[in-house]
């Protein structure tokens, strides 16, 4: 059994169709070819080079690199990794079938491979450090192997998918490849929002994270009243604008730092709090994200309901970290770093 990491688009824009198809594309634009039909990697080359004359050798080298394995190397029982970009969490599958062309695509949907998805929405924080560096990698489509890693994502499986321990996290052996095909090239920016992630999960756990969350607020113009520990009557946190909180928006916020991800029925309680509590809107903040369907069924609610994931609770952290309380600073010191962002083909 190989393990395979396939991303959903640059910027997850093709994850829901992965999902809800169960399947995996290769999503390079215009590649209209069967790549079954190719016997070497040369006929890929020229293929590539054909449609994209103007993109450089090595960058189409590079393509090939990760398109071909798609055809010619994943094998039916090998697992998928799919980082996803809505939530901070991997979404796992396991190879069902064989490669298909669809010579009519729609572009860029010629190529795919069936999937059944058995690990859903797994939160980054149960993998350990080491896997999620792999995980980073900037390429599209590689094997993964370094430390162990197949041997340690299966006993993850069979756990549940729970996080793992550090003595299986120890486990990864010296005979393991030293890198995987295109790992050298990784996501620093992904890294360092996971580095962070961890500092979060060990200085604000439990009701913790409540108190960063409405250090956020705060820092937003709100006045909040924060429950304390325990039964909550359906809200964490409430929090209205202005000097008293008396102006609007008014919010109702629910915080959840459990290990998995919050389903749909947890989400409806909200709206009720947010009746009870007469306000106008309800913020659910869920560390280790939401299942799959909750995004989109909660359409109708749009202007009643905003749910933050990890991502978009770091987002927030990040646009206003200058003007949280200096208690919250020390707690959780951040330093701003620029760095030259990686460029295609280079």
């Amino acid at each position: 059994m190989a393990i395979w990491l396939i991303r959903a688009g640059s910027h997850g824009e093709y994850e829901q169709k992965f999902i809800q198809e169960n399947r995996v594309y290769v999503t390079w634009d215009g590649l209209d070819v069967n790549l079954i039909k190719l016997t070497e990697r040369a006929e890929l080359v020229a293929a590539m080079t054909q449609r994209n004359p103007n993109t450089k050798p090595k960058a189409i080298l590079n393509w090939v690199s990760q398109v071909w394995p798609f055809a010619h190397g994943i094998k039916k029982g090998d697992l998928v990794i799919l980082p996803l970009k809505s939530q901070p969490a991997i979404q796992i599958g396991e190879v069902t079938g064989d490669y298909h062309f669809e010579a009519g695509g729609p572009d860029p949907y010629f190529h795919w491979r069936p999937v059944k998805w058995i690990g859903e929405a797994v939160p980054r924080a149960n993998f350990g450090k080491d896997l999620l560096f792999t995980f980073g990698a900037f390429m599209t489509i590689c094997r993964v192997q370094r430390n162990s890693a197949e041997q340690r994502i299966s006993a993850m499986r069979a756990n549940g998918w729970k996080p793992e321990t550090i003595s299986a996290a120890t486990k990864a052996t010296a005979t393991a490849p030293a890198t995987d095909e295109g790992a050298e090239d990784t996501n620093l920016e992904d890294l360092a929002h996971d580095q962070i992630a961890q500092l979060i999960s060990a200085r604000f756990k439990g009701h913790g994270l409540t108190r960063l969350v409405e250090a956020i607020l705060k820092a937003q113009g709100y006045t909040t009243y924060r429950s304390p520990e325990g039964a909550d009557g359906g809200a964490d946190i409430l929090a209205g604008a202005g000097p008293l909180g008396f102006g609007a928006p008014r919010l109702c916020v629910e915080v959840k730092s459990e290990s998995g991800p919050i389903d749909r029925p947890t989400v409806d309680k909200l709206l009720g709090a947010v009746t009870k509590f007469g306000a106008d809107e309800g913020l659910f903040v869920s560390w280790s994200g939401f299942k799959s369907n909750v995004q989109k069924e909660l359409a109708a609610s749009f202007f009643k309901v905003r749910l933050w994931t990890q991502k978009e609770l770091l987002e927030q952290l990040f646009a206003h970290y200058d003007h949280l309380d200096e208690d919250s600073k020390a707690e959780l010191p951040l330093k701003r770093v620029w760095m030259v962002a990686a460029q295609d083909g280079e």
